[in-house]
């Protein structure tokens, strides 16, 4: 295809991918240094954090996947030229995503304890009284984080993801120093960090919110409190967000039915897992960028009724991402034993790591790719119901019982988490390679 007639040029793709896969860096780097910081206070802190941010998680999944279903919305209007109402859609997921972030909040405030117990059982009342002060900051933060990541998808639907990026730098910036103040100068533990966190997201909503005001952006969103419901907005938007959001928070519960499984396992093998989920999430992070800026591109040319643009670049991001995840993966082994090391693991766990990573570096760049990059792509054309359907039964199917039998029934400790993860990635690719190529998700809407 001729480059010069395409909506995409590739220093336009370049603009926008790059700040993506930085800010996806950043905001894994940020959660390993604020984890850090906590786990000076002590074996209650951290475990307090570590219980709650797996709520916090599911919750902010959530509200990412709507934000998401906006940016499709957005940018498939601004395909077909109509400012208008692309405008009236972010003006519409700013108000969806506040209404549902609130009443989250309130929910999760009168209920925190209540929800603490049924989620985590009995454990220690130290670990709990903690969880309890981590749980109400952060809590008060949903809001702030919901309409953060809604004004951000705003931003990357026409286009603009360095504008997020420069907003996320600072905040997490100002996150550290308030971790480092509140917990290492005023001594206060778990509610230090958490008020850290509140206030970063605090100062990133209140900055995107001023930021889409200005008349110099393509989607200028003025007089908030002006803003009133439209029930055909607000749909179009859900009908994207919520089978995402499913998608997203089944994917939370597997990966918590998994931390149950791999706690049975003993000391060494969980301190192996632990540092191999973080180096795995490492290498795959440029990729999972690459697949937010794919969302951007094809929902524009799903709007501009250019479904030829839509397949080519999908081909093109899925081949970017497979070289830039390649180089990833041998990168993060390479550093592997080196940063076990430096991490002080066990010699036993520190082995059990690198050997789980080589076989990641070996099957990742192969199917990881094919399984999540077009997926992107599809959701942005609208196909959100296959996406989530075959994503929740290969998560569960391979991801969590493929895992738990091989461990139980064969004792292969924490290398049965990753057989059962390569066999979920191997059945994504088969299934959504089967899809992209039938051609049946250029037939969705998702505008009129």
């Amino acid at each position: 295809m001729n480059e010069k007639n395409h909506l995409f040029s590739n220093h336009a793709l370049k603009m926008l991918l790059i700040p993506l896969i930085v800010e996806q860096f950043l905001t894994s780097l940020m959660g390993t240094a604020d984890s850090m910081m906590v786990s000076n206070v002590g074996s209650a802190a951290i475990s307090a954090v570590s219980l709650v941010d797996s709520i916090n998680i599911l919750v902010i999944q959530a509200f990412a996947a709507l934000s998401a279903g906006g940016t499709i919305v957005c940018s498939q209007y601004i395909g077909q030229k109509n400012i208008e109402k692309a405008t009236e859609s972010a003006r519409q997921l700013l108000l969806a995503v506040a209404s549902i972030s609130v009443l989250v909040m309130a929910i999760c405030l009168s209920f925190r304890t209540p929800l603490l117990r049924l989620v985590f059982g009995k454990v220690d009342a130290e670990v709990m009284e903690a969880s309890e002060i981590y749980f109400f900051f952060t809590a008060l933060s949903f809001p702030f984080i919901a309409l953060y990541n809604a004004g951000a998808s705003v931003y990357r639907a026409q286009g603009d993801s360095a504008t997020p990026l420069r907003i996320s730098v600072v905040a997490n910036g100002l996150n550290i120093i308030g971790n480092a103040v509140l917990i290492f100068v005023f001594h206060m533990g778990v509610a230090g960090a958490a008020i850290a966190t509140l206030g970063s997201r605090v100062f990133s909503s209140v900055v995107v919110l001023s930021f889409l005001r200005s008349p110099k952006n393509k989607i200028a969103v003025k007089d908030y409190w002006s803003i009133r419901p439209d029930g055909k907005q607000i749909g179009m938007i859900m009908k994207i967000g919520i089978p995402s959001g499913v998608e997203n928070s089944m994917f939370q519960f597997g990966k918590l039915a998994i931390q149950s499984t791999v706690s049975t396992m003993g000391t060494v093998a969980i301190a192996a897992q632990a540092m191999t989920n973080i180096l795995e999430n490492l290498n795959g992070i440029a990729g999972i960028g690459i697949g937010i800026g794919l969302m951007t591109v094809v929902g524009e040319c799903m709007g501009a009724k250019r479904k030829d643009e839509a397949v080519y670049y999908v081909k093109k991001l899925t081949l970017i991402a497979e070289v830039v995840v390649t180089v990833c993966c041998l990168g993060i082994f390479l550093l592997t034993k080196p940063i076990t090391i430096l991490g002080g693991m066990e010699p036993e766990s520190a082995s059990l790591c690198l050997y789980m990573m080589g076989w990641i570096t070996v099957i990742k760049p192969l199917v990881w790719t094919g399984a999540f990059i077009p997926a992107y792509g599809l959701r942005a054309a609208g196909d959100v119901k296959f996406s989530m359907i075959i994503s929740c039964l290969t998560m569960w199917f391979c991801r969590v019982s493929l895992c738990i039998f091989l461990s139980r029934h064969f004792g292969m400790g924490p290398m049965a988490v990753w057989i059962g993860m390569f066999s979920d990635w191997t059945l994504r690719g088969i299934f959504f390679g089967a899809r992209f190529h039938s051609r049946k998700w250029l037939e969705k809407k998702v505008i009129q």
